[in-house]
């Protein structure tokens, strides 16, 4: 590395000549390369990026000036040229780099971002902060052509052009987002690109007018106003200008002296908004993008030469999310009336099969969760039965639409909530740890979580056929490899499942992914001498009060265990539970989830087991519970002999 081993910040990175900068950025994305195919990343999405991150830190006073990220996903490079270049190797790890923008990172981080269209209310943010301080410096926003399709993002832009801020905004128009992106506003950014050439001429005309001897100025100007009309009534760029921003582009997003200059051109501008529009390409650098089309947005190891991920040996079961996907095609054969929807994530949540199967009746609306939950409620009020397949923690950014919308009017629209849980790498912005929290309090809808692949069809077909708001959380990964060849059945809503009976005073209840490893606790339990009984709670809401109450007769201690947050959750309804029935004073009741704290990323299993969710966990937590009762019971009754 000629530049790239002496860079340890944007300092460095400024003392260099514009004509090295190029080479810089070669640097940087091999750099990226190497260390992604041994330990993976966001590969895809930070190759893209590398120009306009060294462009930014070259023409901008960081971190004086403020640069704001959007996702974070892309700014590999970013953390690579402010001081984190040596740590890369700890990307996502335990303890390492997180795989976004974390400000209790960097001085260079100047925004926490995991979830997109973000970027640009928080430059506002800062912008209208810095004026109202009397303070000087850039804030410069870069943000995505997909992430731009946001709601929040459009809500910035309207509000920018109002105030007449002085900011900056660098669009990184890929014409993707993990997927292709979509929707009208990717067909605007193209008719722009289309565009160039009326700005060509338009400087061809005004040039000609000029030479004329005499008259050449002033007819150049009487020309103006004539070409400003025809421009707004065909020039796409027009809308950008309408909307209060400066316009400059656009301009190639790989090549680094052309970005700093319009960066340059944009920090000239003080009346207000800029918008600089860079087109790049996604995954650039990367050995054989076109064939990696999903993978190679985030990826594990693989092959630098060839971009060939490893193939393992072991056949693995299917994912949970390749579950939803083959069991909604087969519902979808047989009703046509159930349309599938995702916002943004086809691959990433199965929707990608039905999107190939049935065209039309599968949509991908770009990053845009609280419209598409509207727009599934919309479809609910004709009779069609909707489900949205949305990650949970992305689903928590349609909350208001959810309640509003859907729940109020109960209408029958399916949230089929993916990545429930700890997901690992991705860190505290992906946990899906607050949907049973978030959606429990609100009447209409049902909440369920599957033990395995064969349940969650029959919870897919519950939820599609019962005429209300419905959610079904699962986790990230593979299922256990369950038979899934019998037909989906609908399951008695609000009816959980004995798993195990046992004749001690435990019984566990476990909701969703818990139901095996309190099984396996169970077993290890009565080796010990603890019978315990296991129930598969399959519903928070509604629960199956009957059985629990039923249990309370005979059992001394009830254990909740959840993947998810224990405030508001699974452990608080069965709390709520007993407490109506003034059973409390009865029973010990023991809740097991993730405490108020927030969960780091890092391996899944080794953050579960962190939390004592998982077998061993589950076992310890009841073994020390019940004979730490026991023993203060024996206490208590020795000294009631004594005395």
């Amino acid at each position: 590395m000629r530049f790239l081993s002496e860079i340890n910040s944007p300092d460095d990175l400024r003392r260099l000549r514009l004509e090295d900068l190029q080479e810089v950025a070669d640097e940087v994305r091999a750099f990226i390369l190497e260390t992604t195919s041994r330990i993976g990343g966001h590969t895809g999405a930070s190759l893209g990026a590398v120009e306009l991150a060294v462009a930014m830190h070259f023409a901008f006073d960081t971190p004086k000036d403020r640069l704001v990220w959007d996702v974070g996903h892309q700014a590999y490079a970013h953390k690579i040229l402010t001081g984190r270049r040596d740590r890369m190797e700890t990307i996502k790890q335990a303890g390492g780099l997180s795989g976004f923008l974390r400000r209790d990172e960097s001085e260079y981080d100047t925004f926490g971002a995991g979830h997109a269209s973000t970027s640009l209310s928080a430059a506002l943010g800062m912008a209208v902060a810095r004026d109202k301080k009397r303070e000087d410096f850039h804030v410069c926003a870069l943000i995505g052509d997909s992430s731009l399709a946001g709601g929040m993002a459009m809500e910035a832009i309207n509000q920018a052009g109002h105030l007449k801020t002085r900011l900056i905004v660098l669009l990184n128009d890929n014409d993707m987002s993990i997927a292709p992106a979509v929707g009208a506003l990717t067909r605007y950014l193209n008719r722009i690109k289309e565009a160039q050439s009326y700005h060509r001429l338009k400087e061809e005309v005004g040039d000609t007018l000029e030479s004329v001897p005499g008259l050449g100025h002033s007819l150049r100007n009487m020309a103006k106003t004539v070409k400003d009309a025809i421009a707004a009534a065909v020039l796409p760029g027009a809308l950008v200008n309408e909307l209060g921003f400066k316009y400059i582009g656009y301009v190639d997003g790989h090549n680094v002296p052309m970005l700093v200059h319009a960066l340059e051109e944009a920090k000239k501008i003080e009346d207000g908004p800029v918008i600089v529009h860079a087109l790049t390409q996604k995954g650039k650098g990367f050995p054989n993008p076109e064939k990696h089309y999903y993978a190679y947005h985030a990826t594990g190891p693989f092959d630098l030469k060839t971009g060939a991920f490893p193939k393992s040996s072991n056949v693995s079961p299917l994912t949970y999310t390749e579950i939803f996907g083959r069991t909604m095609c087969e519902l979808m054969e047989r009703d046509e009336k159930i349309v599938a929807l995702t916002a943004a994530m086809p691959d990433g949540t199965g929707v990608d099969k039905i999107l190939e199967k049935f065209p039309e009746r599968a949509f991908d609306v770009g990053i845009a969760e609280q419209h598409a939950i509207t727009f599934c409620a919309g479809m609910a009020c004709e009779g069609l039965k909707p489900i949205a397949a949305i990650y949970s923690t992305f689903l928590q950014r349609g909350f208001d639409q959810i309640i509003h919308d859907v729940c109020l009017q109960n209408l029958n629209v399916t949230f089929a909530m993916d990545r429930a849980g700890i997901v690992g790498a991705d860190g505290p912005t992906h946990h899906g740890l607050l949907d049973i929290a978030y959606l429990r309090g609100y009447p209409n809808i049902i909440l369920m979580s599957p033990k395995d692949e064969a349940e969650m069809r029959d919870m897919l077909l519950t939820a599609i056929e019962h005429d209300a708001p419905a959610a079904i959380r699962y986790p990230r990964g593979n299922g256990f490899g369950i038979d899934i060849s019998d037909k989906p059945k609908l399951l008695e809503i609000g009816k959980a499942e004995i798993m195990r009976e046992g004749d001690g005073e435990v019984a566990i209840l476990a909701y969703g992914s818990m139901v095996y490893p309190a099984m396996q606790a169970a077993s290890n339990l009565e080796e010990d001498g603890i019978e315990t009984t296991v129930v598969n709670a399959r519903f928070v809401k509604p629960l199956d009060a009957e059985l629990i109450l039923d249990l309370t007769r005979t059992k001394r201690f009830i254990i909740t265990v959840e993947e998810a947050y224990l405030a508001g959750g699974f452990g608080s309804a069965v709390m709520e539970l007993l407490e109506e029935n003034n059973l409390l004073d009865r029973v010990k009741v023991i809740r097991m989830g993730i405490p108020d704290e927030i969960v780091p990323h890092g391996d899944a299993k080794l953050l579960l087991a962190g939390y004592g969710l998982d077998a061993k966990g589950i076992y310890t937590k009841v073994k020390e519970k019940v004979e730490t009762i026991e023993e203060r019971r024996m206490n208590k009754k020795r000294l009631r002999m004594v005395k």
